[in-house]
């Protein structure tokens, strides 16, 4: 398996918790809101256009809004592809941490 980076799969993780209302601000939100960090929009438009291009998310354009001028939102959904992604990365991260004390707790 290709391990994705981190950027991708936050990306991939906050489309999986957001289902069927994941679109760039709203991925942007909530990676935000989780992480306590700031993310530009090119920090999650970028891999979400280079996850779509590899099969890991599906992307289609949702309805028009008059709120966006007419515009519609570029929606997306994780693959059957992202979807065994993040089983292997959740693999591999919980075999890395396997044996790593509490390091929160004050020594």
């Amino acid at each position: 398996m290709k391990l994705l980076l981190r950027s991708e799969e936050l990306v991939l993780l906050a489309v999986f918790h957001l289902e069927d209302n994941a679109y760039g601000v709203t991925v942007r939100r909530f990676l935000m809101k989780e992480t306590g960090q700031r993310f530009s929009y090119a920090a999650i438009y970028e891999p979400l256009d280079r996850l779509t291009s590899q099969g890991f998310l599906k992307a289609e354009d949702g309805r028009q809004t008059k709120e966006r001028g007419g515009r519609r939102r570029r929606m997306f959904r994780l693959s059957e592809k992202g979807r065994l992604a993040l089983a292997e990365l959740q693999k591999v991260n919980e075999a890395l941490w396997d044996g790593v004390p509490d390091l929160a707790v004050q020594r």
